[in-house]
């Protein structure tokens, strides 16, 4: 028997019969570790592709394909003509570059860009945080109310946005002037005037937007240990050396945030200036985003707004990796 166990237990097993005799029957051996492992890896890996194919085919036809597309279509004469026909459009090279540098409406549209970026950009974020801290510090019972009321306008269309600025704004019947009328003196057009159309859109994007900058500050200094605020304030530390030395330096993270998006937001400024002025007076509001869509939807010229798309897409990259690289090293 025990000869017998010897001879094949490298090929099977030993079974006994009823009458006590030894049989070898040939049981294959079973697979190694790492081959069922690979099976299973593989089987999760099938399994998550097909979860994820949904979600890739969304992604792949309505960014990725248009991203290349737009690309390609900006070295190229693309118009109304060749949308039946894309293959029919002439190549020509950097030419819609080099032409966006020499158009004064372009120019005119960058620098209007810039200006609402440098005011806009600071005004929402100090007036986010402002009222974050307020609400933060003093005004308990009503927080909510409060924090939904600064937070509506982010979620009111901007057609309605539009209804409201429009008669705060209108000369002669909007409410600043009602209230210039009951103190003596008379209000400009604001919308109307070369120097106050783009500061009037300003101030609607910083009441539009700061909402969203109050939520995000409002989560940070939540997250700011007690335990910290009541030592500064046990060593004698007032409510603007709190804010200062304790309250800023710890919410630089969510400075950070709010910064870079916002700041994306403002380069991408589109709605404001469309739906109250439509670029004027004499392109006093004209956007670099605005500028883009009449190209391309008003004239047709789909090659030269692709240009400027990525002209576009350049500057908020390089002005993004600028606030990322310098808050960033203060965060750190």
């Amino acid at each position: 028997m025990s000869s017998t166990t010897a001879a094949t237990g490298a090929e099977g097993r030993v079974r006994k019969d009823p009458e006590g005799a030894g049989r070898t029957d040939d049981v294959p051996p079973r697979p190694g570790g790492k081959g069922l492992r690979k099976d299973r890896l593989a089987r999760h890996n099938l399994a998550g592709w097909l979860f994820s194919t949904p979600f890739l085919a969304v992604f792949l036809t309505f960014m990725a394909f248009p991203i290349v597309a737009t690309l390609l279509m900006s070295f190229t004469d693309f118009g109304l003509r060749n949308v039946t026909d894309p293959l029919s459009a002439q190549f020509v090279g950097l030419d819609n570059y080099t032409k966006l540098f020499q158009d004064d409406k372009f120019v005119r549209a960058l620098l209007n860009t810039m200006y609402f970026v440098v005011l806009g950009v600071p005004l929402t974020i100090g007036s986010g945080l402002v009222t974050a801290v307020l609400l933060n510090s003093g005004i308990d019972r009503f927080r909510t109310f409060f924090r939904v009321g600064f937070y509506a306008p982010v979620v009111t269309a901007i057609v309605a946005v539009a209804v409201i600025w429009r008669f705060v704004l209108d000369p002669s019947e909007g409410l600043i002037a009602g209230v210039g009328h009951q103190l003596g003196f008379s209000t400009p057009d604001f919308l109307a005037s070369e120097t106050l159309a783009m500061p009037s859109l300003i101030v609607m994007a910083v009441w539009r937007n700061m909402g969203t900058a109050m939520v995000l500050f409002l989560a940070g200094l939540q997250a700011i240990p007690t335990e910290v605020r009541e030592a500064a304030r046990i060593d004698g530390a007032g409510p603007f050396q709190e804010l200062r030395k304790i309250t800023v330096p710890l919410l630089r993270p969510t400075m950070l945030y709010v910064a870079v998006m916002t700041t994306i937001g403002f380069l991408n400024v589109f709605e404001e200036p469309f739906v109250m002025t439509q670029g004027g007076p004499n392109e006093a509001t004209m956007t670099l985003s605005l500028d883009m869509y009449r190209e391309g939807f008003d004239f047709f010229h789909m090659g030269y707004a692709s240009a400027m798309a990525y002209v576009l897409f350049v500057i908020v990259l390089a002005v993004t990796s600028l606030q990322l690289r310098l808050l960033k090293d203060k965060t750190s």
